[in-house]
């Protein structure tokens, strides 16, 4: 069984809270906050601890509770609150926030030196899914007009990380992206091709921020089966997967 810290508890740290909760080889054992929380400091279930950041000593508090890995739904400049103790420690990293600048990032692939880490702006394994997807009718076709439409909740401010990332993988410009922002939404992605005598839609729908658990779960399990250290992709973890259900059928 897994140890988990989880890093962030707002909407969709809660979310990721309640399946990391439910998952069968992972155990939840403590949320961290940047501020604490002023509450009795437990979790919605009742069980699991909640600490403020703001109010520990974060390298005592691994003493004392330690953990295998931490996953982080909070915001871009945490990682600096914990980078220096994954490296150290070894833990294994999920991170699936989309805002990091290019000097954030660096910074996370540098922890993949020493410890197995994974981040990912959408780490859901639809979407995931969906660019891998992508990128083979993008290869067999590579003439095919390509558009890319996200939409997302009103007030989500930026383009989403997500649809660059599809962009990028993609070899096309973010001037290809066309964002929608509605009340209810909480995330769609869709990837048309326009050939000359047909259309393809590839689509994905987050219907609720579960759905970012699931993908954390599925990227803890596949980082706990990979021997050294490195910043890995989730595409990489679904060809793994897939390379292994291959030698096996």
């Amino acid at each position: 069984m897994l140890k988990i810290g989880l890093i962030g508890y707002g909407k969709a740290g809660q979310a990721v809270a309640n399946v990391l909760g439910a998952d069968p080889i992972l155990k939840l054992e403590w949320i961290a906050r940047r501020t604490k929380p002023d509450t009795d400091g437990v979790s919605s279930d009742g069980a699991t601890p909640i600490i403020g950041l703001d109010s520990i000593d974060l390298s005592e508090w691994l003493d004392t509770h330690p953990v295998d890995a931490l996953v982080d739904f909070s915001g871009p400049e945490a990682v600096y609150l914990y980078g220096e103790e994954v490296r150290r420690r070894k833990l294994m990293l999920v991170t699936g926030i989309s805002a990091y600048s290019d000097v954030e990032l660096a910074y996370i692939r540098s922890l993949g030196d020493a410890a197995r880490v994974i981040c990912s702006p959408n780490i859901t394994l639809g979407i995931n899914f969906v660019i891998l997807a992508a990128k083979l009718l993008r290869e067999i076709a590579p003439h095919a007009d390509i558009a890319i439409l996200e939409e997302h909740f009103r007030n989500k401010p930026e383009v989403s990380g997500t649809a660059r990332k599809i962009a990028a993988a993609l070899d096309v410009e973010d001037d290809s992206i066309t964002s929608l922002r509605l009340g209810g939404i909480v995330g769609h992605h869709e990837v048309v091709f326009g050939f000359p005598h047909q259309t393809v839609r590839i689509s994905h729908d987050a219907i609720r921020r579960e759905a970012f658990g699931t993908g954390a779960a599925f990227a803890l399990r596949e980082l706990a089966t990979l021997a050294e250290p490195g910043c890995y992709t989730f595409e990489e973890l679904l060809m793994q997967r897939m390379r292994s259900q291959w030698l096996h059928a």
